[in-house]
């Protein structure tokens, strides 16, 4: 029997299974040459010195910081490839169970999109997107329950995991995979990803280079900017990450104060800034709020929002699901401990604390460029709780059905507007902010 992904994670187990891939030949396995294998030992000593200096618990949750990292540092000498090295840095912060705290690995020389998007709906991993046009179009649809991963059953727990060390850590040409359908027939299914070869390194003196990390970066604030609908009931917003500036937040509740209601849709939100969440929290409340205590290494302090001069009394409900976290779910929580709002949907995803993100660029003019992100504080809700591992559970639980999945619905958002009496059904909830898949 095989150990659970989050074992063979934590303890650096070799995952042979995964084949790391090159943009001149998929199926080759790489080998981990001098200048790669020290490149991966100062990565992993990077780790450690940025644990050590900012990690939130001076104790290190009782692990010997030393003693493993040079455990780890000994384990490195046997990576045969950088997939193998990645997974031992990855190793050595996975053991502290923390969510805030990993290992963010450099660009690999291709971009593996696997073609179909995957979640926890409730209890079940399900199928939620199908990309058109690719080889999961044809051997998946939304509504399709995957059942294991690599041979790894796939449960709540373990989903995290799959999707860092298959799709992140060490990306492959191929995913296999063990599917129900929703009429009960089980499949394996292999899916050849889509394997798109990019540069093997950025020279930043290089005009055409810094084009296209620009051209990137537009892209990706493109998929997550702002996205609201205005209807004679309610305004409905979209917000995929808490990312916005005080203008843009602003701006946004200057159009909401209109209305009598809001629904604001965090499904999928990962999280973001602290001052954002405060910012929004601030136009909700006619007086400050406590988010949390903020509990960092060398002193605990209330983080708070200050109350806007003329904040919104408008009904607030708010949609999340297992893919909210960080200020997603620290935002509902908040909502649901004042009274203010009502959370509806799944319960979210229970990685909740507060990190800063380090980033390193090696090289010269040649870069590549990979970082670490380092818990500096847990954060304790105002009934004293904290929400790491524990997530938030909506007021009212609505999940969406296979068929729902398979047929376009979103029950969540109709139910939403039902609660804000603009009763939209699941066909056309569902048309109010279409998803969009990210450039290949």
């Amino acid at each position: 029997m095989k150990p659970s992904l989050r074992f063979a994670l934590s303890f650096g187990l070799t995952l042979g299974f995964i084949a790391p891939v090159r943009a001149q030949d998929v199926r080759q396995k790489p080998k981990l040459d001098r200048l790669d294998a020290e490149r991966a030992h100062v990565m992993l000593r990077e780790a450690y010195t940025s644990v050590k200096k900012n990690y939130y618990d001076p104790t290190f949750r009782g692990i010997d910081l030393d003693a493993r990292y040079h455990e780890y540092d000994t384990r490195l000498n046997q990576a045969s490839s950088l997939g193998d090295a990645f997974r031992t840095i990855a190793a050595f912060l996975a053991g502290f169970h923390d969510s805030h705290l990993f290992f963010m690995p450099p660009g690999r020389a291709v971009k593996v999109d696997p073609g179909y998007r995957m979640q926890m709906v409730g209890e079940r991993c399900i199928v939620t997107r199908v990309r058109p046009e690719t080889d999961a179009a044809h051997k998946l649809k939304p509504g399709d329950q995957i059942v294991q991963f690599a041979g790894y059953n796939v449960g709540i727990s373990d989903l995290h995991d799959i999707e860092y060390a298959f799709h992140l850590l060490s990306p492959s040409s191929i995913d296999k995979l063990s599917v129900q359908t929703p009429d009960g027939h089980r499949m394996a299914v292999t899916i050849n990803n889509t394997v798109t070869p990019l540069k093997h390194s950025l020279d930043i003196s290089n005009q055409s280079d810094r084009g296209d990390l620009l051209l990137q970066r537009e892209s990706d604030e493109d998929l997550s900017r702002e996205r609201f609908v205005e209807t004679p009931q309610a305004f409905f917003w979209k917000m995929s990450q808490f990312r916005a500036s005080p203008g843009v937040v602003n701006g946004i509740f200057e159009i909401a104060s209109k209305y009598p209601a809001i629904v604001l849709d965090l499904r999928g939100n990962p999280g973001g800034y602290i001052d954002t969440l405060q910012h929004i929290v601030g136009h909700l409340f006619p007086h400050d709020v406590k988010i949390s205590d903020r509990i960092g290494r060398k002193e605990s302090k209330p983080q708070l929002a200050k109350a806007e001069k003329t904040p919104y009394t408008g009904k607030v409900v708010v949609l999340i699901d297992s893919k909210s976290a960080s200020s997603s779910e620290l935002f509902a929580r908040v909502m649901q401990l004042e009274h203010r709002g009502t959370v509806i949907g799944d319960a979210s995803a229970g990685a909740v604390m507060e990190a800063r993100h380090f980033s390193v660029e090696a090289g010269a003019e040649s870069v590549i460029f990979y970082g670490f992100s380092v818990t500096d504080a847990n954060l304790i809700m105002a009934d004293g709780k904290s929400l790491e591992g524990e997530g938030v559970h909506p007021d009212e639980t609505v999940l969406p059905t296979a068929e729902d999945l398979a047929a376009g619905r979103d029950p969540v958002m109709a139910r939403a507007s039902e609660l804000v009496g603009s009763k939209l059904d699941p066909v056309s909830a569902a048309k109010l902010f279409p998803f969009e898949w990210p450039k290949l």
